[in-house]
């Protein structure tokens, strides 16, 4: 493998492997044309950062499966007329053992050169080639992202042909592709040993902080990227495997819980900075200076018109999914937590234009005519009767619905015209934001015995679940949870009798910032309905950004309920052909969520 010099001194690179080259053939297990060895690569912090800049690369290519895996396994995403049999078969849950889309291979890339990297940063450290900071940034990050991959591991697959239950889990750096295809010597761990591993891994890291802005090549501005968006979230990744290892350890939903609050009010105490306390709060009230924030609002006074709803590269609730087309400008930062590009002049190339555009692309998945029922179903609280959020996410292009998250960067959002000097292939990868923080922070605090704080967060925000009716004008002793334990305090009063102006006091909640009015008062069972409220919610503003079948499995496993995940995916299939339908539910109902490891 040839050591490659990146453009600019950034990642998005042909080459995903920009790491320990002496080792290159044995994890690939291809014949170098040329090699540098790992004396010539291994020196200092810059050869350090361009093997962590390499892994992302490698990284960028699992974009594909997990929102594939994610996404069309469930209930929001069908494949169109142009889908081939094999991604008829991952909708229809009877995948072959040759579907080239559930191959591990690719996961098990990632995996294999991260623990070449941290081998090899081990050694720096012991050398003296980093420095301890330099080197506990570093290895953290990796290890996070070998983490992050070996969890869609275990959430998609359960065994391998010969029949041994789990996942093969591998941290040697000298193992290959091949050793792991043939088993040789392999610990197999099933989910929930290997979420006890992930988190031992994480939680013994030498740091959860993010990258420092000083000091580091690895935070910067390249053609207008900011990097600090780039690199993955370890206390999100924490939330998550804590959120999913409560089915069997219930103590884990405090500590999922904590580490999403820590991520939620990472500026709240930011000095004087007002733009960064903004970061992550979902806020929906309109900002006196613009106008407009990233939610569903219609021009102030002019609510009634449908045609003075905000919606441009820049307004509204869509903005967040093209605002970096324009400028990756301070509302980008409050809502965006993980983020990975793709540019028309570097590889990977962006995979959700083939997959999803009729123009440019093949047109293969499109959102599936459950999920457009479900949208059409709310009532704005104009009284429209649609979620905008899907009229955003969906457009209809040639009378067909499209899927258009993905595609506002190359193309434009009326015309539907590729835009200029994109090639057609810009775009971003989206991984973790604030909405969906929140959401699992809602779920994690409705199941440690605090529903009404998860209610709080898929409807309406703290400030207007924790004010009784009538209000009185006195905020004192109301809006707010400052009664409740940690991670679950916040303030969110605003009052002038006396005068509170809260950090809270503007999170809107999911359907808050959405215009929708609140989702039915729960009236039985509060954790498991206000738990349902929070995934179905979760369908309407975060659908095809790779959560759904992480979503319903995870809830379908705490109940011990298949048909929570079983019933949504029937629903789907009947109302697209329904030919699958039944034989897809009975699967599901029967526990069978996982495919098959098979290697191709």
């Amino acid at each position: 493998m040839k050591f490659n010099i990146f453009k600019s001194g950034f990642l998005l690179t042909a080459l995903a492997g920009t790491l320990a080259v002496s080792s290159c053939k044995k994890v690939l297990d291809i014949e170098p044309e040329s090699a540098l060895t790992a004396a010539q690569t291994y020196n200092n912090v810059y050869d350090a950062d361009a093997a962590v800049l390499g892994i992302y690369g490698k990284f960028l290519q699992l974009a594909k499966p997990y929102v594939l895996l994610n996404e069309l396994r469930a209930d929001l995403m069908a494949p169109t007329a142009n889908a081939d049999t094999y991604l008829q078969q991952l909708s229809n849950h009877n995948a072959t053992e040759d579907n080239p889309y559930i191959n591990p291979a690719p996961f098990y890339e990632v995996i294999l050169n991260c623990n070449d990297v941290l081998t090899h940063f081990d050694k720096m450290l012991a050398e003296k080639k980093l420095k301890e900071n330099e080197y506990s940034q570093r290895y953290s990050d990796v290890a996070a992202i070998r983490t992050w991959t070996y969890l869609q591991l275990g959430i998609h697959f359960s065994k391998d042909a010969k029949g041994t239950v789990g996942i093969p889990y591998v941290t040697n750096p000298l193992t290959t592709i091949s050793d792991v295809k043939n088993g040789a010597n392999l610990q197999y761990l099933p989910f929930q040993q290997l979420l006890s591993q992930l988190i031992k891994t994480m939680e013994s890291l030498p740091t959860l902080a993010d990258y420092s802005t000083s000091g580091t090549t690895l935070i910067t501005t390249v053609d207008q990227y900011p990097t600090n968006k780039f690199f993955i979230n370890k206390r999100v990744l924490l939330g998550d495997l804590h959120l999913w290892n409560a089915a069997y350890d219930p103590s884990s939903y405090r500590k999922s819980a904590t580490y999403y609050k820590q991520v939620i009010t990472t500026y709240d105490n930011d000095g004087n900075d007002n733009t960064k306390k903004n970061y992550y709060k979902i806020i929906g009230a309109p900002d006196p200076a613009t106008g407009n924030q990233l939610a569903v609002q219609y021009v102030r006074y002019r609510e009634s018109d449908i045609n003075n709803l905000y919606e441009s590269n820049t307004e509204g609730w869509r903005s967040m999914f093209s605002r970096g087309k324009v400028s990756y400008d301070a509302q980008y930062n409050w809502e965006w937590v993980w983020v990975l590009p793709f540019s028309s002049n570097f590889a990977p190339k962006n995979p959700f234009i083939e997959l999803m555009s009729p123009i440019g692309g093949s047109y293969l998945v499109k959102p599936s005519r459950a999920a457009l029922d479900a949208w059409n179903s709310q009532t704005q609280k104009n009284f429209f009767p649609y979620d905008a959020r899907g009229s955003f996410t969906v457009k209809y292009i040639g009378g067909q619905p499209v899927i258009m998250k993905y595609l506002y960067y190359a193309l434009d959002g009326s015309s539907f015209l590729p835009t200029l000097n994109s090639n057609g292939r810009n775009g971003e990868w989206w991984l973790y934001r604030a909405a969906s923080v929140w959401q699992h922070f809602g779920e994690a605090a409705t199941r440690d015995g605090y529903p009404k704080l998860g209610y709080s967060v898929v409807n309406q925000g703290i400030r207007s679940a924790y004010t009784p009716s009538p209000a009185p004008s006195n905020v004192t002793d109301i809006q707010n949870t400052l009664n409740l334990p940690e991670p679950y305090q916040f303030d969110a009063r605003s009052g002038d009798n006396p005068n509170f102006r809260a950090i809270y006091r503007d999170m809107a909640g999911l359907r808050g910032r959405a215009y929708l009015n609140s989702r039915p008062l729960v009236t039985a069972d509060s954790t498991r309905e206000i738990e349902s409220q929070l995934v179905d919610e979760a369908a309407l503003e975060l659908a095809y950004e790779g959560q759904r079948w992480s979503d319903l499995l995870r809830v379908a496993i705490r109940r011990n309920e298949p048909s929570f995940i079983a019933e949504r995916v029937y629903n789907k299939l009947i109302k697209e052909n329904g030919g699958a339908a039944g034989t897809a539910k009975d699967k599901l109902l029967a526990g069978e969520y996982y495919l098959p490891l098979k290697w191709q």
